[in-house]
């Protein structure tokens, strides 16, 4: 399963980190092996220990932890015993870094220009112009378009997507053996996303770079990955080719992670999900780590660490399979509730709980009046929302999809007053129960909880703040606690001592507090690791059933948006370009753009698929393209969508913004679209 002289070899490695009362141990006896050319992708919930293996690698760990134990070997040499002056010199030169947030690699002072130039000049020892001309090549590489001009540019003037591309570039720079990179595409369109796994790959295949490859997202893994090692508590779970793995999975954990996944195929009420959560580095459970966690865990598990042994093609660290105590794939028992759940029962009613009119939500970006009068420029004005329509049904889950910068968010803060509307209207209908005003009946779920908790107040006042005066606190907390899967005893902890997917329980009990009809969701769960999103996205339908709720989901996740949404709508440049019932969209999509997007989505039951990711980026709402907005990336764009903005018009429940879609509509239903 192993050559004799693999790239990165890791062997036994432990990471210590010494406090007051002993030593804490994030990565334990962990050995994974990389070859040239391959990625092997690395897998796990938060505090697994997977970035901190790839910081090992990459001498990055910081004070006071260290390699306590084990041996780190690149291209047969020892790294761990490196100084870190010899450290430098291979770091970025012969092993490359991609972090999640590209800012926090990027200067902000610096042109990308120049920040890829000195790399390359530090490392490779070119003259200034020639490193100017090979980033430039770089630039063009990443696929930035526009390069020569955007070499010029500071981080801030990117997006997103191209932020992450100049920081690819940034880690090829000075052309490594090896690459490091930690959720290169976590919180990343799929769209963006596509591109940037094709882009890795293509560096594996031409240039022989080796990856790990750091993320949450199996999809990504079953697209980009050769193998992958999944880890749990510190320690290495399961390892294999990915076609095992993720579709005949050895490790309960595994097949738990897998069954946490939406499918775009299922109807299930439910996701599988692991009980529990992971466990604290510093009280680690005696014998096998997820035995607490595991429906099949045996005595011997309680008492007895698991070693990583072979089963089949691949290694894993339990006993069902050492002692042949359950031989066979262990997935079926956590996919239960994708098996047997039938489409869950929706009380939708034809009743509308909001309706949004010609909304329109524009933001002047213009520079002071002296900088205007100096260079003669007039008002810059972005237009975030343009002429929104949308009719939302009580009981309904609404998704909302499209590609960052599309107006998504900007829509859910509008609605839920944090903006004021530039032009339009938003009415919600009365109240059934209640005259309260429009603040308790409109609540919102952010995307961080933790940027949308305060640190320094206790949950008890964080879930109180919202509630109407002389109601009793804490009897009224406890109950919102409760009802949302958390103790009442927690009321009394502050949010930095819960999980991520704890805390974002603790916004919803504070979103339910008002006792709202409506919640604007944005992005609840896309920060979440695959376990945490199914008891989240669980929990919501649980509530929507028991209280009747109505939910605006906005997500770049769109099997997750299948999962959960009753009907969905595609956004595109401040506008709806198509919206229908989940079904129709996903099964049947009409918009060009609704089915390049659909392309781009990664399919788990397909290892190694490559997407088709949309070419171009989203066009700047500072200037807009006249005509259809989506015509410059449309393939079958005609003269008509280049002058002409298509309305709305709707078909059966079908609802297209298309000129070349309405065309084929009216011969097919002329009758309808008269």
């Amino acid at each position: 399963m192993q050559s004799s002289n693999p790239l990165l070899d890791i062997r036994n490695l432990s990471v210590e980190f010494p406090n007051r009362h002993g030593s804490l141990f994030p990565v334990e006896d962990v050995s994974l092996h990389i070859e040239p050319g391959e990625i092997l992708g690395v897998v796990g919930e938060s505090g697994a220990g997977k970035s901190m293996t790839g910081a090992a690698v990459i001498g990055l760990i910081e004070a006071p932890g260290y390699v306590s134990s084990g041996e780190i070997l690149f291209d047969g040499n020892r790294l761990d015993t490196l100084s870190y002056e010899e450290m430098r010199q291979i770091r970025g030169r012969q092993i490359g870094a991609i972090f999640q947030d590209p800012l926090t690699s990027l200067n902000p002072l610096h042109t990308v220009g120049r920040q890829i130039s000195d790399t390359i000049m530090s490392h490779l020892g070119l003259t200034q112009k020639q490193a100017r001309a090979r980033a430039l090549d770089l630039l063009r590489e990443v696929g930035i378009p526009a390069a020569d001009e955007r070499i010029n540019h500071y981080p801030h003037q990117f997006s997103g997507g191209m932020r992450q591309r100049v920081v690819i570039a940034l880690a090829l720079a000075a052309e490594p053996r090896l690459i490091i990179a930690d959720e290169p595409t976590t919180a990343l369109d799929v769209s963006i996303q596509a591109q940037i796994i094709s882009l890795l790959k293509r560096m594996c295949r031409e240039q022989d770079t080796a990856i790990m490859l750091i993320t949450h997202d199996m999809g990504v893994i079953i697209e980009a990955a050769n193998r992958v090692a999944v880890m749990y508590a510190g320690k290495v779970a399961e390892v294999g080719p990915v076609s095992q793995v993720v579709h005949d999975p050895k490790s309960p954990y595994t097949a738990g992670l897998m069954g946490s996944i939406p499918s775009l195929t299922s109807n299930a009420e439910k996701l599988a999900q692991i009980s529990g959560s992971m466990p604290r580095v510093g009280a680690m459970p005696s014998g096998c780590r997820f035995h607490p966690r595991c429906p099949y865990a045996l005595p011997r598990c309680a008492v007895e660490l698991p070693p990583l042994e072979i089963a089949g093609d691949c290694k894993v660290a339990c006993w069902l399979y050492h002692d042949n105590a359950r031989p066979g794939p262990v997935g079926p028992a956590f996919d239960e509730g994708h098996r047997r759940a039938q489409q869950r029962p929706l009380h939708i009613q034809t009743e509308e709980l909001c309706r949004i009119n010609g909304l329109k939500q524009h933001f002047d970006v213009s520079p002071p009046f002296l900088t205007r009068l100096i260079n003669r420029t007039g008002r810059q004005t972005v237009r975030a929302v343009d002429d929104f329509n949308l009719k939302i049904r009580r009981g309904e889950t609404f998704g909302l999809v499209g590609e960052s910068g599309c107006g998504k968010s900007t829509v859910a803060r509008t609605l839920v007053g944090l903006y004021k509307p530039t032009a339009g209207n938003i009415a919600l209908e009365q109240s059934r129960t209640a005259a309260d005003g429009t603040a308790s009946r409109v609540q919102m779920i952010f995307q961080d909880p933790q940027a949308s908790l305060n640190p320094r107040w206790r949950v008890l006042d964080v879930i109180a703040e919202t509630l109407p005066p002389g109601t009793l606190r804490e009897a009224r907390v406890g109950k919102l606690l409760r009802q949302v899967g958390l103790a009442e005893s927690d009321g009394v902890k502050y949010p930095h001592e819960f999980s991520g997917g704890q805390r974002q329980r603790i916004s919803i009990a504070r979103a339910l507090a008002a006792e709202p009809e409506f919640l604007i969701c944005d992005e609840p769960t896309s920060a979440l690791d695959v376990s945490v999103q199914a008891q989240i996205l669980n929990l919501m339908v649980e509530l929507q059933e028991q209280l009747g709720l109505t939910y605006l989901f906005i997500s770049h996740d769109l099997a997750v948006v299948r999962h959960i949404s009753t009907r969905v709508g595609i956004m595109y440049l401040g506008r709806l370009v198509e919206w229908a019932d989940t079904d129709v969209i996903f099964d049947t999509p009409r918009h060009p753009y609704t089915r390049l997007l659909l392309d781009s989505i990664p399919d788990l039951s397909k290892v190694g698929r490559t997407r088709s990711p949309l070419a171009g980026e989203v066009p700047s709402p500072l200037n807009p393209p006249s005509g259809c907005p989506f015509h410059p990336r449309c393939p079958i764009a005609t003269e008509l969508c280049k002058s002409e903005r298509p309305a709305m018009i709707g078909v059966e429940s079908a609802h297209v913004a298309c000129h070349a879609v309405q065309e084929e509509m009216a011969v097919q239903y002329p009758k309808d679209l008269r």
